[in-house]
Formats: C-alpha cells, structure tokens, sequence
C-alpha cells in the first residue's frame, strides 16, 4: 500500500490525516468489537479479512484474517484469537462454501506470495467446530507476485480471481474433487497498473478490481465472458482517494440489488457505489469510540443477516493499520451503522 508523501528528494514522510480528512468530510460509525492483534508487531502486517457466518448459530461465526508476514488468524465474532497457521507471505484471503473430496465444507484460499515470480493460492479447510485452519494444498497461478484473491461458486467447481501485483487477473478453476486440489488458469484479464482488492457478485456474476491509483472496475466473471474492463468509478481525490485497496459487497434484496464497498486508504475513508448501476452513493469513516478509530485501511469484508443480538443486520470487518501501542488488528462494524450514516435503504 501506498501510505507515504514523498517529499523532493527527501524521506518520505507520515501524511496529515487530519488536513486530509478535513477536505473531505464525511458522516462517521464507530467499532463495536476488533480482533486480537495479529503475531506480526511494529510492521505493516494485517491485511485482509474473510467472514464465516454460521447459520445454525450466528453469534459464532468466525474471520480469517491474513498476517501477510506470517500467516492466518482465525477470529471468533468476540475477537479472540481462535487459531494461527503459519503460512508464510499469504497477502489477501477469501472464503466460499463448497465441497471438499465430495463433502461439504468450506474452502479458504489465500494470495500466496512467498515466491515473488511465482503466484499461488494456498488452500484450506476452515473446521467451523474447532475454529482451525487445515492446510490441504496449493495450486499454481500464474507468473508474477501474487496480492490480491476472491472466490465464486461455478457449478461444482470454485474459481479463483488471482490479481497479480502488475495489474494482471488470472482466473484459476479449482479442482476439490480428488485427493488433493488442482488447479488451471482458464482466462487472463489486464489492468494497467497495480492492483490488489477484488470481489465477485455471486448474483450478477460481476467481478470488481481495485487499480490503486486509477480506480475500480468490472468484469463478467464467466469464464467464457469478455475480458473488457468496465470502469466503475475513478480516482478523483474526492470522493474515492487512491490507493483503493480493498473491496466488499452488501446485498440488498433480490436482482442486482445492494452496494459496492471501497477502501479509500488514501484520506482513511470508505467509498459505497450502488450495484444495480454503479452510482456513487457516499462516503463514511470509522473514527473513534469505545474502541480507537480505522485508518490506513488495506482489505475490507461485508457479511450480511444476523449475528447475534449485536448485529442483528450484518458485519463490516476492517483491517486497522495504525493500532498503537500494539500490532494491527481488524475492527468489526455493526452494519446498521452504517446504514443510518448513509442512508441506506
């Protein structure tokens, strides 16, 4: 991510959120609950975080979020620290129910950058009753430094969107049916430039990237759909503030119904675009409350229908970049929230 002003010739040196922020004014939520922090301290570290709602009893559910230095955390909805895996450079991660050796279970998949020529998603199992990561293989995706991932359901089959860190966006269909995962790259997509959150509309089948400095786009996300970019909404130091970083979805009714949700790490704000026609819709922050506020903002995710008393319309969970004294963690937002800060309907 891209934190620092560069000065002439100088060492870069730490924005002026608050000069920045004041620019661009916007209505405010506050944290109910944040994760443990992650194993990584005085680094960049958290990065992105995944949501398991469980049906049978929503209050615990768990996230998965990535220490893109070290490996994955499982959370409960509390906050604690369930589980860690050791998984190296794993940067982005998405989940996705599907079926694992003919059962049903549900997939984790992870932007393994451990070889920075090489991407690969490292996939596992997430044991819902023990809260554990197991490890059950990894599958090859392209040339290039793998960043940022997102799932969909195709049949019996799960693709992967791996974005390669030069803007490249290789669709893998991923093979759970035998012993062990396999993998084939079955359509290549280009932005120009770096790029890194990306999420898929499992209704619309539409895909969404994030060009840091340029914007967001869309894709159909078939595997035989045209590989044309449509732009969604451009950088304009405004109302989306590069870099985006990362992407989340909030369905809303039935059709193409709901919103489109981006980090705007640049002045530590979240940008809402609506799905049925890609309108800007507004902006919010999470600033401080009982819990301290949201900023530098790397990965986001958004799960709806209830989790307990607390949140009774879904979650937003957010990757902290600043949570001093301790290492980042990821904060977790109520969804009424933000609902009454925009307006939602």
């Amino acid at each position: 991510m891209t934190l620092a002003i560069a000065l002439g010739g100088c060492a870069a040196a730490t924005p002026d959120w608050a000069t920045i922020a004041a620019a661009n004014p916007a209505p405010t939520v506050t944290a109910s609950r944040e994760t443990d922090a992650v194993a990584t301290a005085n680094a960049d570290a958290a990065d992105d975080p995944a949501i398991w709602r469980n049906a049978a009893d929503p209050a615990a559910s768990l996230i998965v979020g990535t220490d893109k230095r070290a490996g994955l955390h499982v959370y409960g909805l509390d906050g604690r620290d369930r589980h860690f895996v050791d998984a190296g450079r794993v940067n982005n991660v998405d989940l996705i129910e599907t079926r694992i050796g003919g059962e049903p279970a549900v997939l984790v998949a992870a932007s393994d950058r451990n070889d920075l020529a090489a991407a690969r998603i490292a996939l596992f199992r997430l044991d819902t009753a023990a809260a554990r990561l197991v490890p059950i293989g990894t599958v090859a995706a392209g040339a290039g430094e793998a960043y940022g991932i997102c799932l969909a359901a195709r049949g019996d089959g799960v693709d992967a969107f791996m974005v390669v860190k030069d803007g490249t966006i290789n669709q893998v269909a991923i093979d759970l049916s035998g012993a062990a995962p396999s993998g084939r790259i079955v359509r290549t997509m280009k932005l120009a430039s770096q790029s890194e959150g990306c999420v898929v509309d499992p209704r619309t089948r539409r895909l969404y990237v994030a060009e840091e400095d340029v914007g967001i786009w869309r894709f159909d996300a078939a595997p035989d759909g045209a590989t044309t970019a449509v732009p969604v909404a451009r950088v304009d130091g405004r109302t989306l503030v590069a870099d985006v970083e990362g992407l989340a979805i909030a369905p809303e009714g039935a059709g193409a119904g709901g919103w489109l949700i981006a980090s705007s790490q640049g002045d530590n704000a979240f940008s809402v675009y609506s799905l049925a026609d890609d309108r800007y819709v507004g902006r919010f922050r999470i600033a401080a409350g009982a819990l301290g506020a949201v900023s530098e903002t790397d990965g986001i995710e958004v799960a709806r229908g209830g989790f307990g008393p607390d949140f009774p319309d879904g979650v937003m969970v957010a990757q902290d970049g600043d949570n001093a004294p301790v290492a980042q963690n990821f904060k977790i937002v109520d969804w009424r929230q933000v609902r009454r800060a925009l307006g939602l309907r």
